[in-house]
Formats: structure tokens, sequence, C-alpha cells
């Protein structure tokens, strides 16, 4: 009798269990040109949208400016400048941007992203370092200092890419960044002239674990930069794809957006998020959107965090509802077999 009745509560939870929908992380691509164009964008975006279920991002992408908007920024869990060069954001954008950052978003930026928003503080602390000039375009051998993170960990120590050796205005180290690529010197020719002290090794792609460009009191996310990507046959390469979706994964992975952390104040909105840490505002205060109960199924507690309302059909929210669904189950099961 009991089990059978144990059967009747399952079949019952089951039949009304909630469809499950896959929650993403979002990231914004923004490949706008106000100097050279880099024909290799369309590629990339190709690319990257074909690969992001490998990580679990949903890419949207855009030239349009007005996009970056408070309302609109706050919906991602990272932003990605795609060979960008010049002013490609006006004052409206660039507050919106900085906001954005303070809030805990996260920032990717490939190749000549360098070589965009020259003279915005912000935006140039964020990044690292801005390009300064590339050597021809030729084979050359990149050493793999660090891979301990997703963003080289499928790299071999030594790498021979085919692409632009970019020389930087300044040393990211300065900012605290951490370089994980440099570039073999001995192994290309550069006629360029060094004007700037960019450190050693030569550096050509490093993360910063807080994102320096982030103004006093606001929520640092991460941040990663790489000055590879110049060809279509590049974007083609899975290693590179994986230094890439890597760096991107990385970003994400610092729990500032709502990709890891339900209480954080930007991201997919429809993305569950597997923490509940409490992440401050630039005013040190706690968000206000989510409230926290606890299950305990048996000997387990499980911590969930989910917004005022839960509509059954919102994406995200699915797997809250099963595992309370679990919870009751493991409830009734455990009463009925003390019955």
């Amino acid at each position: 009798m009991r089990v059978y009745l144990a059967f009747i509560v399952f079949s019952f939870f089951a039949l009304h269990a909630p469809t499950v929908d896959a929650a993403h992380a979002r990231l914004l691509i923004y490949s706008a040109t106000q100097r050279f164009r880099h024909d290799s964008i369309p590629t990339a975006i190709e690319r990257l949208k074909a690969k992001g279920g490998e990580i679990d991002v949903e890419f949207d992408a855009t030239e349009d400016q007005t996009r970056f908007s408070d309302a609109n920024l706050a919906n991602y869990d990272g932003v990605l400048f795609l060979s960008t060069t010049g002013e490609v954001l006006d004052d409206v954008g660039k507050a919106a941007f900085q906001k954005y950052l303070n809030q805990g978003g996260t920032f990717v930026g490939i190749h000549s992203s360098s070589d965009t928003l020259r003279i915005t503080t912000f935006y140039v602390k964020e990044l690292g370092a801005l390009f300064d000039y590339h050597a021809d375009l030729q084979n050359f051998t990149i050493d793999v200092i660090d891979q301990s993170t997703p963003i080289t960990s499928k790299l071999p120590t030594t790498w021979n890419v085919q692409d632009e050796a970019y020389s930087f205005e300044s040393d990211p180290r300065d900012l605290g960044a951490i370089v994980v690529l440099a570039a073999n010197e001995s192994s290309y020719t550069d006629t360029g002239i060094r004007r700037f002290n960019q450190g050693t090794p030569h550096p050509l792609a490093w993360f910063q674990e807080k994102g320096a460009g982030v103004e006093p009191g606001g929520v640092a996310g991460r941040s990663f930069y790489t000055s590879l990507g110049h060809l279509n046959e590049t974007w083609r390469d899975e290693l590179f794809l994986s230094h890439v979706l890597g760096g991107i994964s990385w970003v994400l992975q610092g729990n500032t957006t709502r990709a890891f952390n339900s209480a954080a104040l930007v991201g997919n909105p429809q993305t569950g998020g597997t923490s509940t840490s409490p992440i401050p505002t630039a005013t040190g205060q706690q968000p206000q959107n989510s409230s926290t109960s606890f299950v305990t199924l048996s000997s387990l507690r499980i911590e969930l965090s989910w917004p005022n309302v839960l509509p059954r059909s919102s994406k995200g929210t699915g797997n809250v509802h099963s595992m309370l669904i679990l919870a009751l189950f493991g409830h009734c099961f455990i009463l009925l077999s003390r019955w």
C-alpha cells in the first residue's frame, strides 16, 4: 500500500512538472567601426553564434550605438567589442556603458577593439592598453604563459599563428592585468618603431580579475582582451575559437552577473543563476528584486532564489519549480515510508 501511494504521489508531481527551458548567459557583440573595417567581422559573428551553445551563451550582434542604454545593457551578462575602431559610442552610450560596468557587467575585447574610444579613460582601463602599431601580417610564434584558465587551457605551450603582432602604448600589467599570451619576437619581422614601453614579455592577450574601468564604489566584473583575430581563416580555426570562447566563459564565471548569480544587478533576466551571493550596488546597498527561501530534502539543504513572481512559462524558473517539486515529493515519500 505504501509503495502504491508513493507511486501515485510521484506520478502526480511528474505530470504537473513544468517544462524546463535551458537558461543562457547573454552577450552583446558590438562591431561598429569608424576607421578601418575588418572583413572578418561577419565570419566572426557567424562563428560565435554557431559556437555559443558549447558554452551556454546566447549572442546578439549589433552596430547600433543606441543599443547602449541603461535598460538594454542591463539584459546582458557581457559586452564584446569585436574588431571595433574609432569613436563608436556617443556620450549617452559611454555613460550607459560606464554604468553597466559599475554594476558588475563583464567585458571582452577582440583585435582592434584596442584602437577604439582612445580618449575615453574608463574604456581604456577596462580594456587594458591601447593599440600602437602592428607588424606586417605573417606567421609567428606565440608563447602561452598561463594555461590555468579556460582562456588558454586548450592551447599548446607554443602556438604558431598567422596574424598581426600588435604592439601597445602601455603595459596592461600596470593596471593589474595578467598576460596569458606573449609574442615571441624572434619569430617574426617587425620594422615598426617602438615608442612606448609595453613591458616584457610582449603582451598579446590578458585578463583582469576586476576590470579597471569601474568607478569607485562600483562592482567590478571581469575583463578579457585578445589582440588576435584579423583573418577570416582565424575565425574558422578551432584553437583560436577555444581561446575566445574560453575568455568569454572565464569572464562570466566571475559571478557578478545573473548568469551565475541571481542577486546580480545586470545579466539575462531569464537566467536562474546558481548562486545567491549578494552583490552590492555602487552605493553599497543590496538589490531588492529577489526573495530567498530554503528547502530541506532529507539531510540536503538547498538554497533557492527566485523573482517575487514565478510564471510557469518563464525561462529560467523551470529549474526552481522542478527543485520544489522534487523537494515536496521527497517529503511525501519520507512521510509515506514511516506510515
